[in-house]
């Protein structure tokens, strides 16, 4: 028995019978419509043969004249995105000391990044020679911030450097550990007033931030490089790092880190 020979016609029927089958009575396209744009002004042909018998293919443009007119929409302008909502997390009576930090880090409503992990304090001492600026708490940690691989390197910089751990405040620019955290939002929404705040309690000598996405936690312009940080109780001289995980990742990113330090650190 011989097969039927099918022709175009049976072929696009079959085609669109089996797209019919499977739901799809559309057709989509990815470009964009400006479905509200204003329509563009239209002339008429009085303005159009004014117009054409000023220019060197007068003869031509006024035949065209009697031609239907297609009117162009202009095209769409970009959109921004809204900018986030800011928000006042510290309120009319702020933390007046470190112990009071703490507490609120812990308990205050509505800083939560990330409910599925819990919250850690910062470590360490008022007036340290130190202070180091994490983006957020590790993802195994449960009681102390930095209690992983990240925390471990982190010692290991400090022995070098001869720092004794227990002179340098540990703090986080985020409470939980935040999975793709969005640190330029979060700063924009009210956290960077947080972390200035936490800055100006701790009053340390100098701050080592660790991750190139503070600059906004921090107050930084984006055009301009961060040097220092000023708060009520005076000046923090910084320097910004790429993150411990990072740091962990390339080596070359240690000995740059190193290189950096050793010029920005002053001698012990």
């Amino acid at each position: 028995m011989t097969e039927p020979q099918l022709t175009l016609a049976r072929e696009c029927a079959a085609a669109l019978a089996w797209w019919q089958a499977a739901g799809v009575d559309c057709d989509y396209a990815d470009d964009a419509t400006a479905w509200l744009a204003e329509p563009a002004a239209t002339l008429s042909p009085q303005d159009t043969g004014q117009t054409a018998a000023n220019g060197p293919d007068s003869q031509t443009t006024t035949d065209r004249t009697n031609e239907p007119h297609i009117s162009r929409l202009p095209p769409a302008s970009p959109s921004r995105p809204p900018s986030p909502l800011r928000h006042d997390y510290l309120g009319e009576s702020p933390p007046r000391d470190l112990a009071e930090f703490r507490e609120w880090w812990l308990t205050a409503p509505g800083i939560d990044t990330a409910r599925a992990y819990p919250r850690i304090a910062p470590r360490g001492v008022k007036d340290a020679a130190l202070m180091i600026l994490v983006p957020q708490p590790e993802e195994a940690d449960r009681d102390t911030l930095l209690s992983g691989s990240q925390g471990r390197l982190l010692a290991n910089i400090l022995a070098a450097a001869g720092l004794d751990e227990s002179a340098v405040y540990v703090a986080s620019a985020l409470p939980c550990h935040t999975p793709m955290a969005d640190l330029a939002t979060l700063a924009a929404g009210g956290m960077d007033r947080v972390t200035a705040h936490h800055i100006a309690l701790a009053r340390p000598a100098r701050l080592l931030a660790f991750g190139t996405g503070l600059g906004p936690m921090l107050g930084a312009a984006t055009d301009h490089p961060l040097r220092e940080i000023n708060h009520p109780g005076g000046k923090v001289p910084v320097i910004v790092s790429e993150t411990l995980d990072a740091l962990m990742e390339m080596s070359r990113l240690k000995a740059r880190f190193w290189r950096r330090w050793m010029e920005w650190s002053p001698p012990l």
